[in-house]
């Protein structure tokens, strides 16, 4: 039976909906920055079913580029890896912070010069993480064939040097602590990660 992995814009709004990635409230997003909306894209793939059909979305525009290798940032990006690299028939990888806040590669893995690599991420705001892993493969001599995200929370405002894919773009507003008029409202803040 051939699975159906078409999913336009609604639909896909629709999902992140359905299985609770959009929220509403005071939250604190990895970048340091506050905003009304967090997306907890972990939410979606829990159920393999839909993170099949979105990172198989997400290795289309790179279905031809003979990706060797793809990786992206932990926590989130390590389904998304996996699943997107399964798509593209690729390995998968993931990049772990280090205590000075870098990406590294543990666990015995590694990037060869030459490979050609797929970064992918759940959602960006600033683009930090993505930034960093590209940071980590400019020292091993990959060949990065591009970044390709779930959502973009920036409507297209970062540019990585790289093509750049996304699944969803929208524009969730974002504050540095000091602005932030939720906090001005004491309205709690939430930590959606923890």
């Amino acid at each position: 039976m051939k699975k159906d992995f078409n999913l336009d814009q609604d639909d896909l709004v629709g999902l992140l909906k359905q299985t609770g990635v959009i929220m509403e409230g005071h939250f604190l997003l990895t970048s340091g920055r506050h905003s009304t909306c967090f997306l907890q894209c972990a939410q979606l793939l829990q159920y393999p079913q839909h993170a099949e059909k979105v990172c198989r979305l997400m290795a289309e525009p790179f279905r031809d580029e003979n990706i060797d290798t793809v990786i992206g940032p932990a926590m989130g990006g390590v389904i998304l890896s996996y699943e997107t690299a399964r798509a593209l028939g690729a390995r998968a990888l993931f990049a772990e912070r280090t205590g000075e806040g870098k990406m590294a590669l543990r666990r015995g893995f590694r990037v060869e010069a030459g490979e050609k690599v797929l970064v992918v991420e759940d959602a960006i705001t600033t683009g930090g993480s993505v930034q960093k892993v590209l940071d980590l493969l400019a020292g091993t001599g990959a060949e990065i064939a591009g970044v390709s995200i779930m959502i973009d929370r920036t409507s297209g405002q970062v540019d990585f040097g790289v093509p750049l894919k996304t699944l969803l773009s929208m524009e969730i507003e974002s504050y540095a602590p000091e602005d932030c008029p939720l906090c001005r409202k004491k309205i709690p803040l939430q930590k959606p990660k923890d």
